[in-house]
């Protein structure tokens, strides 16, 4: 038996959560359905903390393009980034090191106006020993 879901309005993913919730009981959940075990949270949410980046020389929001501006020049980065607040630091003349929390994501230069990416960002960070 298959479905067909149709996501392309609100009103199509309300229809598919409420299914899901509150019409269709869960093998896992003891045939109950997850809208009858559901209870809100006692604890306040605030959101995130605004990032701030302290150690480099500029913080830039990315553009809904994927861009960044600097010296009247767009430096291409990524549209996943789009409204994110970036840290930049001049590495060497023209040089720059782009930083997103507190992961380095890559270099750019001036002129190439493209983010050379690290190999992996996101992996093991060893310290160097003191």
């Amino acid at each position: 038996m298959g479905y067909t879901f149709c996501f392309c309005s609100a009103g199509g993913v309300n229809a598919v959560e409420s299914e899901f919730n509150a019409e269709r009981p869960h093998e896992a959940l003891g045939m109950k359905y997850p809208a009858e075990l559901y209870t809100t949270s006692t604890r306040r949410y605030d959101g995130l903390p605004g990032l701030t980046y302290p150690f480099h020389d500029r913080d830039v929001i990315v553009t809904a393009c994927g861009r960044l501006c600097l010296h009247r020049k767009r430096i291409n980065i990524s549209t996943v980034l789009a409204g994110q607040k970036l840290g930049i630091k001049e590495v060497d003349e023209g040089i720059w090191l782009v930083s997103f929390m507190h992961y380095d994501l890559g270099y750019f230069d001036l002129e190439q106006k493209t983010l050379q990416p690290l190999d992996n960002p996101f992996g093991t960070r060893l310290s160097p020993m003191s």
